[in-house]
């Protein structure tokens, strides 16, 4: 193990990991993101990315765990730098992340890239700009066993630290791709899979819909709903209905209970 002891928040390689965490256009440059967290970092290597620096609170993660959790990609030309608990508090995004960061090497993935089970289950979210709710929406996704997400026309990029921290690591457990509404489209019709727009207008509700198809369950935002695209090509319009005052609910719930709707149908079809 070949360690570096950084002590000063000056430090380029350290302004390097802040600057990572924040700007999006470095990322991209750099090809490189930042994963926070044992949790996070195991699911993120366990999905075939490899990293390159990781940083450490000896303090907080002992180097043989270090080790251990880079071993899943090899430990070869990993930069192991350890840092004292203040410079740990000032990278890490959220306290109780257990002493440990690391860059990671991207990876560009695509639709093509997608490997589709029988009868698959995919969550499109158009142009949704929260990572929190992106983020809800892939830890969604996982549980229900979907497919794949695809973010169409994205307003946040799937490499953002808000985003892997409310996914949990779901991004990097569940198939997820950012894409062109116009080619997701054609993918999607390639590929056999129904389009059920969520929307209100014109819309059945979504318990009287078959999902035990291949199936493609889409949102927008909460404030513009879906664009022209989605609604002309749906196969159906579904919605959720609403009782009370409000019309509509936050995406990332509306997500949960359309997937679990198709996980209920597919669970009853297969016990007949």
């Amino acid at each position: 193990m070949k360690k570096e002891t950084i002590t000063s928040a000056q430090n380029p390689k350290f302004k390097e990991l802040l600057a990572l965490q924040e700007k999006s256009r470095l990322r991209r440059e750099k090809a490189l993101f930042v994963v926070e967290g044992k949790r996070e970092l195991e699911r993120c290597l366990d999905a075939g990315y490899s990293a390159r620096t990781f940083f450490f609170c000896p303090d907080i993660c002992p180097e043989e765990e270090v080790l251990r959790i880079a071993g899943k990609t090899g430990t070869q030309d990993i930069q192991f730098i350890e840092i004292p608990p203040f410079l740990y508090e000032k990278a890490a995004y959220r306290g109780g992340t257990e002493g440990i960061i690391a860059e990671i090497r991207m990876q560009e993935k695509s639709l093509g890239d997608i490997r589709l089970g029988r009868n698959p289950l995919v969550v499109i979210l158009e142009s949704v700009e929260k990572p929190g709710n992106l983020g809800a929406v892939l830890r969604s996704a996982d549980a229900a066993g979907a497919d794949a997400v695809i973010v169409c026309d994205p307003l946040t990029d799937l490499t953002n630290p808000n985003l892997i921290r409310a996914s949990t690591g779901a991004v990097f457990t569940t198939q997820t791709v950012a894409a062109g509404s116009e080619e997701t489209i054609s993918w999607l019709k390639a590929n056999d899979i129904r389009i059920l727009t969520a929307q209100l207008q014109d819309s059945s509700l979504y318990y009287d819909t078959d999902m035990t198809c291949g199936t493609a369950i889409v949102m927008g935002t909460e404030s513009t709903g879906l664009t022209g695209i989605w609604r002309q090509n749906a196969d159906r319009h579904i919605r959720i209905p609403m009782l009370g005052k409000l019309d509509s609910l936050n995406v990332s719930v509306s997500a949960a209970i359309l997937l679990y709707e198709a996980v209920r149908q597919r669970k009853m079809k297969d016990n007949e």
